[in-house]
C-alpha cells in the first residue's frame, strides 16, 4: 500500500513538473530547488528527486554535479538538431498519411485545421490561457495530418520531438515581450512579426490543401518549410538565454503549479 502511494505521489510530481517545463511556467535554464518546488508542488523530497531523474532521462531537465537540477536550456543549435530530427521522422509519416488516409482521416484534418483557425496567436493574445489553446490546437493539427500513418516507432520518435519543439515554442512566443518588458525594445517588432508569421493559418491551410489533394511533392515542400519557420522565429530573439530570462523571471513563471 505505501509503495502504491509512494508511485502516485511520484507520478505526480512527474506530471506536474512536465507540464510547467513544456509550457515554459519553469523557463529553460531556471534553476530547480528542491526546497521551492516541495512548497510550490506539496511533495515530499522523494517523490521530487525521482520525478526530477525521468525529467533528465527525458531531456527536459539537466543535472548539474553538486548543483543540483535545472530546466533544460534551449539554444539554436538544439533547434537546428530538433529540425533536422523532424525532417527525418515526420516527413515519411506526413507522406505515408497522404498515400493511406481515407475519408475519416480527411474530416479529421479539416476539422483540426477548422479549430486551429479560430484560435488567436500570441501576437494577437500573449495570455497563458491563449498560448495554451493555440499550443494545444496546433498539436492536434499535426497530429490529424500523420494520423493515417501506421509506423508506431516513428509515431513515438515524433512525439518526443514534438514535446522538445513545445517547450522551444513557447519559449520563442515568449522572449519578445519579456525583453521588452526588460526595456530592450530593439528588433522587437521584428521578432513579433516573425513570430506571426510562423504561427499564422495561411501556411497550415496551404499544407492542409497540399495533402487533401494527395499532392506529395507539394506537401513535402510546405512541411520542409513549414519546419524551418521555428528557427526563422529564432534568429530574431537568439541573443536571449534561457538563464538570463529565468533570472528575471523566477524559477517559477506563474503560481499554476500550486493549483
Amino acid at each position: 500500500m505505501q509503495d502504491d502511494e509512494h508511485s502516485t505521489k511520484t507520478e505526480a510530481a512527474y506530471r506536474l513538473l512536465r507540464r510547467d517545463i513544456l509550457t515554459t511556467r519553469l523557463m529553460p535554464g531556471a534553476p530547480l530547488k528542491l526546497s521551492a518546488l516541495r512548497t510550490a508542488y506539496g511533495v515530499g523530497w522523494t517523490p521530487l528527486r525521482e520525478a526530477l531523474s525521468r525529467l533528465e532521462a527525458e531531456r527536459l531537465v539537466t543535472a548539474i554535479s553538486n548543483r543540483g537540477f535545472t530546466v533544460a536550456s534551449v539554444s539554436r543549435q538544439e533547434l537546428e538538431d530538433l529540425a533536422r530530427a523532424r525532417m527525418v521522422v515526420e516527413l515519411p509519416l506526413l507522406l505515408e498519411s497522404i498515400e493511406k488516409g481515407g475519408s475519416d482521416w480527411e474530416e479529421a484534418v479539416v476539422t483540426a485545421h477548422y479549430r486551429l483557425s479560430r484560435c488567436k496567436t500570441a501576437v494577437e493574445d500573449p495570455s497563458d490561457a491563449s498560448v495554451d489553446d493555440w499550443d494545444e490546437k496546433h498539436e492536434a493539427f499535426h497530429s490529424a495530418l500523420l494520423s493515417a500513418a501506421t509506423s508506431n516507432w516513428l509515431l513515438r520518435f515524433r512525439s518526443t520531438i514534438s514535446d522538445q519543439l513545445r517547450r522551444h515554442h513557447r519559449f520563442l512566443g515568449l522572449a519578445p515581450t519579456l525583453r521588452a518588458a526588460a526595456g530592450q525594445k530593439q528588433g522587437y517588432e521584428e521578432a513579433m512579426a516573425a513570430l506571426g508569421e510562423a504561427q499564422s493559418i495561411g501556411p497550415h491551410t496551404a499544407l492542409m490543401e497540399a495533402a487533401l489533394d494527395r499532392d506529395l511533392e507539394k506537401a513535402k515542400a510546405l512541411m520542409i518549410d513549414h519546419i524551418g519557420y521555428t528557427l526563422h522565429v529564432y534568429v530574431h530573439t537568439e541573443d536571449y538565454s534561457g538563464s538570463r530570462h529565468a533570472a528575471r523571471a523566477g524559477s517559477l513563471r506563474t503560481p499554476s503549479a500550486a493549483e
